[in-house]
C-alpha cells in the first residue's frame, strides 16, 4: 500500500451508535474528518503547517456511497489518501471496510482559505509535497452530484448554534451540520431507511449564538434534499442531496 495511504481500525462505541445499531452520520462525518487531519499531519501540510501560515482547510464538498450502511458493525477500518490539487481545491478520498470488504466509499474536496482575510489561499502556492501532486482524476475518484434546488418545502425546523458546536475554527463543525438537516425527519423515516449516496455542499460557516433553519424537501419517498440556511442572513450554509434504501 502507498505510503501516502494512511489506514486507521476503528471500533464504534454503542454512543455513535442509533437505536437501531446504525453509525450515526455525525459519527461518520467525524471519522471521516478526523482520519483526513491525522494524514494531512502525517504528510506535513495539516494543523500545524497551515496554522503557522495563518490558513485553515476547509471542507467544500463530500460524495459519499455505500455498498453497505454501517449497522450491527462494531469494527470497521477506514483509509484516506490526498488525491492532488488544482490550483485552488485539494482533493482526498475514502474507503470503508468491516470484515476485509468494502462497504463505503468517499470523495471529497477541500480549499485553504486565508483566517484574517477569509479568501480561498491556491493550494500550489503552500503546499509543495509529493504526497500532494497535480491532481489527475482516476476510477476511484467519485463523481460529485448536484444538489437540486428546491422546489416546495415539505419539513423545517430552527436551531441554536451551541458552544458544543463549535470546533478549533471557531465555526460549528461540519458533522453538525448533518445532524440539524436530518433532524426534522420524522422518526418513522429515519428507523426504516438507511443512507445509500449523500452528496454535500458546504458553502458558509456559522458561528456560536447564530440561529439557522433546516429544510427539507422529498423527491420521492427514498430520496431527500436538504438546506441550512443562516435565520438571519438567509445565506445558504449548507446543500445535502441523500438517496436512502
Amino acid at each position: 500500500m502507498s505510503d501516502k495511504i494512511l489506514t486507521e481500525n476503528i471500533h464504534i462505541k454503542y454512543s455513535e451508535m442509533d437505536l437501531d445499531k446504525k453509525l450515526k452520520p455525525f459519527s461518520l462525518l467525524n471519522y471521516l474528518q478526523d482520519i483526513a487531519s491525522a494524514s494531512a499531519d502525517g504528510l506535513g501540510f495539516g494543523y500545524t503547517f497551515v496554522r503557522s501560515n495563518n490558513l485553515m482547510w476547509v471542507l467544500l464538498k463530500y460524495r459519499i456511497e455505500f455498498e453497505e450502511y454501517p449497522s450491527d458493525i462494531f469494527d470497521i477500518k477506514m483509509t484516506t489518501e490526498p488525491r492532488g490539487y488544482n490550483r485552488l481545491f485539494a482533493y482526498r478520498n475514502f474507503e470503508i471496510f468491516a470484515n476485509e470488504k468494502s462497504i463505503g466509499k468517499a470523495s471529497s474536496i477541500w480549499a485553504l482559505v486565508n483566517m484574517t482575510t477569509k479568501e480561498v489561499a491556491p493550494v500550489e502556492n503552500y503546499i509543495q509535497s509529493p504526497y500532494m501532486p497535480k491532481f489527475q482524476k482516476n476510477e476511484t475518484d467519485l463523481n460529485f452530484g448536484k444538489v437540486p434546488a428546491m422546489t416546495k418545502i415539505d419539513l423545517e425546523k430552527d436551531f441554536e448554534v451551541r458552544y458544543n458546536d463549535v470546533d478549533v475554527n471557531l465555526h460549528a463543525n461540519n458533522g453538525n451540520y448533518i445532524v440539524w438537516a436530518f433532524e426534522p425527519l420524522s422518526f418513522d423515516f429515519k428507523t426504516k431507511h438507511s443512507l445509500k449516496t449523500i452528496d454535500m455542499v458546504f458553502k458558509k460557516e456559522i458561528k456560536f449564538g447564530e440561529t439557522l433553519v433546516s429544510k427539507i424537501q422529498f423527491e420521492d419517498e427514498a430520496t431527500t434534499i436538504h438546506y441550512l440556511k443562516n435565520k438571519q442572513t438567509n445565506e445558504d450554509l449548507c446543500m445535502i442531496y441523500c438517496k436512502w434504501v
